[in-house]
């Protein structure tokens, strides 16, 4: 990621943002927000499985792409995909045509539903995590900002052993930035402030 840093006369932005106008936005109104939606959550989870290896611009660019593949996220009927639909999204141009990873979401689905079963809602279970309240990071540059922690590596674990793929530690934590479980926009970033006092699960 860049550390250019934007001209002063304009609104601060994390630095990882500034590739195109799609990124921006998603920086200003998505990223950090706390999500208490399982169907958000889902959406996050999935397109973070497919990021492995690859950008986050490049899953961003391709969203609505997922979007209409995977049934506007609906983690009900994506449980119930069959050989026969996952094969067509392997040739689906709009979405990464990776098979294990296509085949990850669809298995996650079902553990994310089983998840559902045993603590109520998804939202429960990853919330638990942080006793529901946000952590709070303070970093001054993106170079601080780590790419996986204890925490992430601790959830990443609970995880595999109920038997969700393609979510490692590093995954996970990018997860828990994008859902608000962790606030790690730079403190000098105009969304700094605002997600903090967002913070009322």
């Amino acid at each position: 990621m860049s550390e250019l840093v934007p001209n002063q006369t304009e609104t601060f932005r994390c630095p990882w943002c500034l590739g195109f106008e799609d990124y921006i936005r998603y920086h200003d109104e998505e990223w950090g927000v706390p999500v208490y939606s399982d169907r958000k959550h889902f959406e996050f989870l999935v397109l973070e499985s497919a990021q492995a290896g690859l950008s986050w611009a490049t899953i961003l660019k391709k969203r609505e792409g997922y979007m209409r593949a995977f049934e506007d996220f609906d983690y009900q009927k994506v449980a119930d995909f069959t050989e026969e639909e996952i094969e067509r999204l392997i040739g689906n141009p709009d979405i990464v045509r990776n098979r294990l990873k296509i085949q990850a979401a669809v298995n996650n689905a079902r553990k994310f539903i089983g998840i559902q079963e045993h603590y109520g809602t998804f939202t429960d279970y990853i919330w638990g995590f942080v006793d529901g309240k946000p952590l709070q990071n303070e970093w001054k540059s993106m170079s601080a900002v780590p790419a996986a922690t204890e925490l992430s590596n601790q959830i990443a674990r609970d995880l595999k052993q109920k038997g969700f793929k393609f979510l490692g530690s590093t995954i996970v934590y990018s997860h828990m930035q994008a859902t608000g479980i962790v606030n790690d926009h730079l403190v000098q970033c105009h969304r700094h402030q605002e997600v903090k006092r967002m913070a009322m699960y």
